[in-house]
């Protein structure tokens, strides 16, 4: 699966467990009618990917969508999901559409 937007934020690394789990999320908002905003999780090695951008990117990323159960003492089952990232490249038709619009300010007749 794939998803396209701009980064809206890039979170640190953060480091878990004796084995030194490593995690970094993005916020990353859809061009979509109407944009959502989505936190997408790189895992271990895949950190790194988002050293290569900043934040007001655009991107195109290759994502996997996770789930699990879990419950709680009182018995109560719930799921999570997360949206886990594992490539992630310039969206440069974006980019193009963006350079390419007329700029307003200048659009005079004269």
């Amino acid at each position: 699966m794939e998803i396209t937007g701009r980064i809206k934020k890039i979170n640190s690394t953060q480091t878990r467990g004796a084995k030194n789990f490593r995690t970094r999320t993005m916020w990353l908002v859809t061009n979509d009618k109407y944009p959502q905003t989505l936190q997408v999780e790189f895992l271990q090695d895949k950190v790194n990917l988002l050293d290569n951008f900043t934040e007001g990117s655009f991107v195109r990323t290759a994502i996997n969508l996770r789930g699990r159960e879990w419950q709680n003492p009182q018995g109560e089952v719930k799921v999570f999901n997360t949206i886990e990232g594992w490539k992630l490249e310039d969206d440069v038709e974006q980019v193009s559409a963006t350079q390419q619009s007329p700029d307003r300010n200048n659009d005079l007749p004269f």
